[in-house]
């Protein structure tokens, strides 16, 4: 196996108003998973087709192994990939379909069909070898087509939205799936996806919004200290609490209407800047108003709550007339209309990006929560957005 780098890609589509892909540098080492996201038309897939050889960049270069392979067709590049739509041939058979790599590139028939049968061994569809795409469920299907790529025995594997017409159950399944692969073959993969979770899968993971890569690293790295305000605001459940970065005692400080938020070491940096504080919605709880603070915190009125999954979120409104999210623990109840203080969580992690994204100037008395981007699935608009209850 080969490690896959992208460097310097460039490409725009003929009529554009704006470039698609610009100027991505991307490394997904030997035998690891990186999971591209970003909402729809972010350039995921064209980065894809990209790195596959579909499209041709306008300027950068695409490494397999070191190899510089951006002027050689698909067929040639070492790679394979797996779209959302699993594209079987009709008039084969499952194993038919799965040797096709194989008997290709030169492969006898026999032995084709043998390698055919252990990966399809590998994905759980022994036994189903004589069927027709027909005969089989959109899982199954799906399981079919990672088969075929990776009997082909290329380098590395590149899946686009691989999950993306499954029902939640084989979405799950699928997920479980490509773990027991990985974990039995080790390949090097690149995956674009919409969906949050699945990026979880992936050592680790980049975002791509409006064809520019803000940020790669670990999911749980992501999460906790996102690099710009675009990206917290794609991720979703972060409050931004605006002010600014000071040089305190020990060590960098937000100082807000919030009060005084410690910050990590490597914030120093910002010092004397105006800033937006993230603090995720779980890291805030809600006490009795008036009760005396320890460390930064603000009163507020209950205005709605709304369900996610077994959990309450609370919207609370600060005299200033700014909202703040806070995800109540199983089984505590509050009301609209209700007096509040918030406080942070004692393990509360915070992390601030520099006020030139944060919007307008001066912000020293806006306090916004975020949500995931309006595309991503169980996001945006719909039951999420209108389930306040006031």
């Amino acid at each position: 196996m080969s490690g896959l780098e992208l460097r310097g890609l460039q490409h725009r589509y003929p009529g554009a108003d704006a470039p698609s892909v610009v100027g991505v540098d991307l490394v997904v080492p030997e035998g690891q998973m990186l999971a591209v996201v970003g909402p729809s038309g972010s350039g995921k897939s064209t980065l894809l087709r990209l790195a596959a050889g579909l499209e041709t960049p306008a300027a950068g270069q695409v490494l397999l192994g070191g190899r510089d392979v951006t002027a050689l067709p698909p067929e040639r590049r070492g790679l394979s990939v797996v779209s959302q739509r699993p594209h079987l041939f009709d008039h084969l058979d499952v194993v038919g379909n799965v040797a096709f790599g194989p008997r290709v590139s030169g492969t006898p028939r026999r032995e084709a069909r043998a390698r055919a049968s252990r990966y399809l061994r590998l994905v759980h569809l022994d036994g189903l070898e004589r069927r027709r795409p027909g005969q089989l469920s959109g899982g199954q299907q799906q399981r079919v087509a990672l088969a075929r790529a990776l009997a082909t025995g290329r380098e590395v594997l590149l899946l686009d939205e691989p999950f993306g017409s499954l029902d939640p159950e084989l979405r799950a399944a699928m997920h479980e799936l490509l773990v027991e692969l990985r974990a039995a073959m080790a390949p090097t993969v690149l995956m674009v996806i919409h969906d949050l979770d699945e990026a979880a899968l992936a050592e680790q993971v980049g975002v791509l919004v409006d064809g520019r890569l803000h940020q790669v690293a670990p999911p749980a790295e992501l999460y906790r200290r996102p690099a710009t305000l675009t990206v917290a605001r794609l991720l979703g459940g972060f409050n931004e609490l605006a002010g600014r970065v000071v040089a305190g005692p020990d060590g960098p400080e937000h100082r807000s209407t919030w009060g005084c938020w410690s910050l990590p070491p490597d914030a120093a940096g910002q010092a004397g800047h105006g800033a937006a504080l993230l603090v995720r919605r779980e890291d805030l709880r809600l006490a009795a108003p008036g009760a005396p603070p320890r460390g930064p915190s603000r009163e507020g009125r209950v205005v709605g709550c709304r369900r996610t999954g077994a959990r309450v979120v609370a919207l609370v409104e600060t005299p200033d007339d700014a909202r703040v999210e806070v995800e109540l623990p199983l089984r505590e109840e509050v009301a609209a209309g209700d007096p509040v203080r918030v406080v942070p969580e004692p393990t509360a992690t915070v992390w601030a990006v520099p006020a030139a994204q944060t919007g307008p100037p001066d912000p020293s008395h806006h306090t916004r929560h975020t949500r995931h981007a309006p595309d991503l699935p169980g996001s945006g608009p719909g039951p999420w957005d209108h389930a306040w209850r006031d």
